[in-house]
């Protein structure tokens, strides 16, 4: 893929396909007041062709029995924020499809990972996802206990297992990494570092201290639908003519730039304040300001108004930087007006979605449930900057929202963003459904706007074709 990327990838962009009724995202930034930083300043669009996709991997039990194996069990996944886990003894247990692992604070300030399984019968020692602390890992059922680093601490009726070595008794472990405030895990000893896997990640987001952020809301929702089927929703802006068209004023849709840096990472890049190419009858700047959505709307009142000679997205970028500024007590004064109010995701195989931008500051996490293809956990975490005191507040448990119930209902969720979830929720229905009930048995995808898709199954396939 890494290959692939190199050989038809145009910095430029100057040859792949564009809307053409409406200026790119670059055209768009370059005539800002205050000028993108040079990571939003380029192109990285590559060319992965028209082939169909089989609709079979969204449902069939054996290619989903192979992604544990050949993505889950073999990739770098996130688990938890550092804040989760502050303390030595902090723990935090983390599950997907039926896999199950605990990181474990040290006492010199490491974190180790294990297998959530006890080695004598198998319980888990920690019977449910979330944090906790303790001194040991003991196991419910019949007392054997392992240090925190994993050694043999303790096995009742010691007597009857002579046999059992406590040195080879140790727990089983998984890679550990770190990386902007995150924990993650390999549960494979083989492949690259966290470092080579993400990059160009840190690179990306060097600037954006995204470390420095604490989980100010985490919502939870059970997805009926494959955990590939509902990161795909989020991977293009195509659906948003359909789907969300409350969204079309205000939001460049059919004119986001669609980046694809490595197997690992992408990039989807939407203007704000802008209009969308399908209005037939475009809105004024004034009208522009007044149809924003940024998951702020109650911030801006009614007394912001477009001077003559500028724009939309430069009275919202300021009026932002002034909100956020108080609210953080930081200077954003050299803030970009792109950072402040545009959509930039970055998604990272296989599961994570990243926004580094202020007015948005989410991350997404997708995760197959139990051995069921057809049921995702899909996670919304805003991450937002810490105090000026350096003293972020702890972490909230999650709140899970019913299937049925609407994502406005979650404490601190703006109503009209929970609004757009639940259409999605709506369409990943209907979606998951379709693909059972397909009479060609393949999908077709977009040359340019649904290409991300098309370069995550295409990483898929990589995937599940190693040995």
């Amino acid at each position: 893929m890494l290959e692939m990327i190199r050989e038809h990838g145009l910095p430029d962009a100057s040859g792949a396909p564009r809307c053409p009724d409406a200026p790119s995202v670059q055209q768009i930034v370059a005539a800002d007041l205050i000028p993108p930083p040079p990571v939003l300043t380029f192109e990285q669009p590559v060319d992965l062709g028209t082939a169909p996709i089989a609709v079979d991997r969204y449902f069939d039990a054996d290619i989903f029995k192979a992604e544990i194996e050949k993505i889950w069990k073999r990739t770098w996944q996130w688990v938890c924020r550092e804040d989760h886990i502050p303390e030595p003894g902090d723990f935090y247990t983390y599950e997907v499809a039926h896999l199950s692992y605990v990181v474990v604070r040290q006492q010199d300030g490491s974190v180790k990972g294990f297998v959530n399984s006890c080695l004598h019968r198998s319980t888990k020692f920690k019977r449910g996802e979330g944090i906790g602390s303790g001194n040991d890992l003991r196991c419910p059922y019949h007392g054997w206990t392992w240090s925190n680093d994993g050694a043999l601490k303790a096995v009742p009726c010691a007597w009857d297992f002579a046999h059992i070595d406590p040195e080879k008794t140790r727990l089983p472990e998984v890679r550990v990494g770190h990386w902007g405030g995150f924990v993650f895990i390999n549960p494979s000893p083989e492949g690259p570092s966290l470092e080579e896997f993400l990059a160009p990640l840190p690179e990306h987001f060097k600037d954006w201290d995204i470390a420095n952020r604490h989980v100010a809301v985490h919502v939870a929702k059970e997805l009926p639908c494959n955990w590939k089927t509902a990161q795909e929703a989020f991977l293009e802006s195509y659906h948003v003519l359909e789907t969300h068209p409350q969204l079309l004023k205000g939001v460049g849709d059919a004119n986001v730039q669609y980046d694809c840096h490595s197997d690992h990472v992408t990039r989807f890049y939407a203007a704000s304040g802008v209009n969308s190419p399908h209005l037939a009858h475009p809105l004024s700047e004034e009208e522009l300001l007044a149809t924003m959505i940024l998951g702020d709307r109650d911030s801006r009142g009614d007394t912001l108004t477009v001077p003559p000679g500028e724009t939309a997205r430069t009275v919202m970028a300021r009026h932002l930087r002034g909100v956020f500024g108080a609210q953080y007590g930081a200077d954003l004064s050299a803030v970009s007006d792109s950072e402040m109010i545009d959509t930039i995701e970055y998604h990272v195989f296989p599961n994570m979605v990243l926004f580094p931008g202020l007015s948005l500051p989410m991350a997404y996490r997708f995760r197959p449930i139990g051995s069921d293809p057809e049921r995702t956990l899909f996670e919304i975490l805003f991450l937002r900057p810490n105090p000026a005191d350096g003293r972020a507040p702890e972490p909230p448990e999650p709140y899970h929202v019913a299937e049925r119930e609407s994502y406005a209902s979650a404490p601190g969720f703006d109503a009209a963003m929970g609004h757009v979830y639940d259409q999605d929720t709506d369409n990943l229905r209907a979606q998951q459904q379709g693909f059972r009930a397909s009479a060609t048995g393949v999908q077709q995808l977009g040359n340019y706007q649904e290409v991300r898709i098309r370069h995550f199954q295409m990483v898929i396939d990589k995937y599940l074709a190693a040995e």
